[in-house]
């Protein structure tokens, strides 16, 4: 398993987090790869991070903040595992979910497996406004996409790479709808076979506020990639391009910025020697 870890001002607790995460894997025996991807360099999150190199973890980065989803794209390109997945730094949600995760898809056969707030067996602590927000939200999503699943929107999912190497290529999504359209795409081409499956989530961290700019942030992402599957037809064509081999060179039109790799030197501002 091949598992991205997108990280975004987390110096405090990054080396604690992927520690707990390499933790529950080991435990497990499970051959896995860890893939830290430091979304912009703002703080001191990518030079703590780097202490946890080895055979099984990789630290990757970029200068600028881009959005997690463009962070766990990042990662995703990167991964060598036949199943991989992501879960956010922070541990809001808890990892011990990830052998249960991997038994689901080997006893299903789903093509993806995500985490939901409302699985019976889910334990969630989470502030009723975003409780409200999330049911609000997920009813939109089923009225523009009728995706068949009750939550899109946990960090925690897993992926036959196939499903990885058939739909990332395609996402455009950064920021605000990236599970969104990763799930719509993955319908679109056919895979269907999702499975939720339940999780301990706490938001002890987190204001019961959200920012009206956030939520209109989401709905405009949301709506962008309801124009691009619904009205322009967009992902399919790209679909058709991308299997019939047309598509080469469609990754480097998207703005993604190069990988550091552990040969890479750091430079006084922050930046990196490729």
């Amino acid at each position: 398993m091949s598992l991205v870890v997108p990280a975004y001002r987390q110096e405090a607790t990054i080396v604690e987090d992927v520690q707990r995460i390499e933790h529950v894997l080991r435990s497990q025996h499970l051959d896995y790869e860890i893939l830290v991807v430091v979304d912009g360099f703002v703080d001191r999150t990518y030079e703590r991070a780097q202490a946890l190199q080895s055979g099984w973890i990789q630290v990757l980065g970029y200068p600028e903040n881009r959005g997690k989803g463009h962070a766990v794209r990042y990662g995703m390109r990167y991964a060598s595992g036949d199943v991989v997945g992501f879960i956010d730094a922070g541990m809001d949600l808890d990892p011990q979910a990830l052998p249960r995760f991997l038994s689901i898809m080997e006893e299903t056969g789903a093509d993806i497996v995500i985490g939901s707030k409302r699985h019976p067996e889910s334990r969630v602590k989470y502030p009723l406004l975003r409780r409200f927000y999330s049911a609000g939200y997920q009813a939109l999503v089923w009225l523009l996409f009728g995706l068949s699943v009750r939550d899109t929107q946990v960090g925690l999912k897993l992926f036959q790479r196939r499903v990885v190497e058939a739909v990332e290529p395609l996402l455009l999504v950064k920021r605000f709808a990236f599970d969104v359209e990763l799930l719509v795409v993955a319908s679109l081409m056919g895979y269907r076979a999702v499975v939720e499956a339940p999780v301990v989530l706490t938001h002890d961290r987190f204001s019961s506020t959200i920012r009206l700019r956030t939520v209109f942030d989401m709905l405009w992402d949301t709506a962008a990639v309801f124009y691009r599957a619904r009205v322009v037809r967009y992902y399919h064509r790209q679909a058709r391009l991308q299997r019939s081999g047309l598509a080469t060179g469609i990754l480097m039109g998207q703005g993604l910025a190069l990988p550091l790799t552990r040969a890479a030197s750091s430079t006084t501002d922050g930046s990196a020697d490729p």
